[in-house]
């Protein structure tokens, strides 16, 4: 029966989501005392999940999580300590990650170095250390839909039976450096593994929203203003770039020496334009210095252009190439690219010789403004 009903309400959510006007179906959390829905899952481990899979436990919490989501990057050190403090004594974990990347623009990857692919959580995971299963439900949210998360994160504890008990948050702060005032996830899986009735049995889960494959209208027009803003370079002489590097703003800086001609500086330009787009609603922004002849500047536009690179961009004014290194970094060799990260003040935070992998920037990025709410 419990297949049969799952069957059914896939097919309903493909009938709701067909055509050419496609709508989605109404989403509302699974209401307490509601058995488990079955899942079929892949891991980031290779595997595939189901419910069966976690038989063995007599308790099992099923929480709703996103890579790029930046209260549940603040969670993130609390689930993983639960995870240690009760996986040995008989509670499951099934972290689901339920957002569809198409609808994820971004403008809201700005406290994350990673989006929410399955690629993208296996970074996630290796990076941070975690210590369950991480599983994907992006492509179409078969297994989230019934469930019906709010949030990330979003908490449902089921008894032995798969029965729901509990049905909420991790605790009452998102905030990490904040004692929380309560435990209700903790205190839930202590209640049911004592055989006692769960004091608190709901409560709202705050985070980010689930980003449903349907929702994304805003990324497509944030998309759409991008490629449309205008798209601007200005020369530059060795004192104004010396007052780039100085950096006199509040803005973390990262500034990027390239040339048309240049085959790794063409090819990693995308990625700094994303990192642009990433973080620039926060204290940062990204500078493009190009190097090309001085009377090249139409060629320089078009590059840009293309790129939709509507960040500050400059062009040096002058063929003295060693007063321009000299300007920017000191310790600089000379090749192409060269590109460097500065705080507010002048510091340098990080140098980058020769081509950038992406991944190395934006986590220098993110460690530097921070990856929760709580540090702006």
């Amino acid at each position: 029966m419990k297949t049969l009903s799952k069957v059914l309400f896939i097919l309903l959510f493909f009938s709701f989501t067909a055509g050419s006007v496609a709508q989605h179906p109404e989403i509302s959390p699974m209401e307490l005392g509601t058995k488990a829905h079955d899942f079929d899952l892949p891991g980031i481990d290779g595997k595939n999940y189901t419910l069966a899979d976690f038989d063995e436990y007599e308790v099992l919490a099923i929480v709703f999580w996103a890579n790029h989501c930046p209260t549940a990057q603040a969670y993130e050190d609390r689930l993983i300590a639960l995870v240690d403090e009760f996986g040995p004594k008989g509670v499951g974990f099934a972290v689901i990650s339920p957002n569809s990347p198409d609808a994820i623009s971004l403008s809201q990857l700005g406290y994350s170095d990673v989006s929410d692919t399955m690629e993208d959580m296996k970074l996630r995971a290796e990076d941070k250390g975690y210590n369950f299963p991480y599983l994907y439900d992006g492509d179409d949210h078969a297994a989230s839909i019934p469930y019906g998360p709010v949030a990330t994160p979003h908490v449902f504890i089921f008894d032995e039976e798969r029965t729901l008990r509990y049905r909420g948050r991790i605790d009452d702060t998102e905030n990490p450096y904040i004692e929380p005032g309560t435990s209700d996830m903790r205190d839930a899986i202590k209640a049911l593994l004592a055989g006692r009735e769960i004091e608190v049995k709901q409560t709202p889960a705050f985070g980010c929203s689930i980003k449903w494959k349907w929702d994304d209208a805003w990324a497509r027009q944030l998309e759409q203003e991008w490629a449309e803003a205008p798209v601007s370079v200005e020369a530059i002489d060795v004192e104004g770039i010396k007052e780039l590097v100085a950096n006199d703003s509040e803005k973390l800086r990262l500034i990027n020496v390239w040339a048309t001609w240049c085959g790794p500086c063409v090819i990693e330009f995308p990625y700094l334009v994303e990192m642009d787009r990433m973080y620039r609603g926060r204290d940062f922004e990204f500078i493009s210095l190009s190097v090309d002849e001085p009377n090249t500047k139409q060629r320089v536009l078009r590059f840009l252009e293309n790129q939709e690179a509507s960040n500050k961009n400059y062009l040096f004014d002058s063929r003295n190439k060693y007063d321009l290194i000299e300007a920017v970094d000191p310790k600089w060799e000379g090749a192409l690219p060269h590109t460097i990260l500065v705080a507010p003040g002048g510091e340098l935070v990080a140098r980058y010789v020769g081509a950038i992998d992406p991944l190395t920037v934006r986590r220098d990025i993110i460690e530097y403004l921070g990856r929760y709410f709580a540090d702006d």
